[in-house]
């Protein structure tokens, strides 16, 4: 998603911000806390940094910057804000307390976690680099501060391939997810080698279900996350990041459209797609909905809950961001 690194400043009114996006009843409920949530920004010189998997009452009415894991990171370390508040899971909090080490990070609820970043460790890269010398660490951001810390860099999926291309290698170990590194084999000469890592909201698609969709309208539009199974991604039109999802929305404004991805990220492409209509089938990330209006709110008043990272850790870390921020 298009984003801008904003000063900080006076945001819409709350009902402006709501409306289309939550039924009124909703944003009646919601306006207190919402206003809540502004005054305490003001107070702290913080910003609400928000995932497209949010629900729409935190992407569109408590976020002050919003985006897929490359636009966050990039955010985080530019923003001029004193206090950062992460609207995404754990690992999310913790690149951007690498990036902007003297701000404060908050991650509303620390049990905000991954299946996917669970899935690896800094020792299992220690061995891989033990049967696999010489031969570069190419690491998702879905992942720890200490797997970062173990990498030679990191991507995200809209740029995965452009990375492993730029290391001008043979070939590399791509970690963690099994799914977006067997698409990226697909995408480039360079041969890769994965791991058995696996999002456990994309991994639930099948190819099946894909073709029902298919068969039930053949006008319909299916976009997939390149997280999903191959079978998935070989029966859609496109694949894409949830940013590059966001984009071809936008600019193509098709009539009917499935974004297989995590599925609040339709309910907030919808708002900048009037005349679209989305076809949900739903999975939900678990750990994403552990962040609600109520925990933020929560999070700047009591300025919990605070993530920090061991300086050693990352400092390395920091090294395999930011190498992929210069190389995007």
């Amino acid at each position: 998603m298009a984003t801008t690194t904003l000063p900080l400043r006076t945001p819409l009114p709350v009902q402006t911000r709501l409306a289309g996006v939550v039924p009124d009843v909703e944003g009646h409920i919601l306006t207190p806390i919402l206003e809540d949530i502004d005054r305490l920004k003001q107070e702290r010189n913080a910003v609400v940094l928000a995932h497209n998997y949010m629900t729409p009452d935190i992407f569109h009415g408590a976020a002050d910057l919003r985006g897929d894991s490359l636009e966050l990171a990039r955010l985080a370390a530019e923003t001029p804000a004193d206090v950062i508040v992460m609207a995404g899971v754990h690992f999310m909090a913790e690149t951007a307390k690498i990036l902007s080490p003297d701000k404060t990070v908050l991650i509303p609820d620390p049990r905000a976690g991954c299946s996917l970043a669970d899935s690896i460790t800094g020792a299992d890269i220690r061995a891989l680099r033990e049967r696999y010398p010489g031969v570069p660490v190419v690491t998702y951001v879905n992942t720890s501060a200490e797997v970062k810390a173990e990498s030679d860099i990191t991507c995200t999926s809209s740029n995965a391939v452009r990375i492993v291309e730029s290391l001008g290698v043979d070939r590399v170990l791509f970690l963690p997810d099994r799914y977006l590194g067997a698409w990226v084999a697909t995408q480039t000469d360079v041969e890769v080698i994965g791991w058995e890592g696996a999002c456990e909201v994309h991994e639930r698609f099948t190819g099946e279900e894909i073709a029902e969709l298919r068969a039930s309208d053949p006008e319909l539009a299916i976009l997939a996350h390149p997280e999903c199974p191959p079978d998935v991604l070989a029966a859609s039109d496109i694949v894409g990041s949830t940013s590059q999802m966001v984009g071809w929305v936008r600019d193509h404004q098709p009539a009917k459209v499935v974004l297989v991805t995590e599925c609040s990220m339709a309910d907030n492409v919808a708002a900048e797609a009037p005349d679209t209509e989305f076809v949900r089938p739903c999975n939900m990330c678990p750990h994403m909905k552990r962040i609600t209006v109520q925990n933020i709110r929560t999070a700047l008043e009591t300025m919990q809950h605070p993530v920090e990272v061991d300086p050693a850790i990352a400092e390395r870390a920091r090294r395999a961001v930011t190498a992929m921020l210069e190389a995007s």
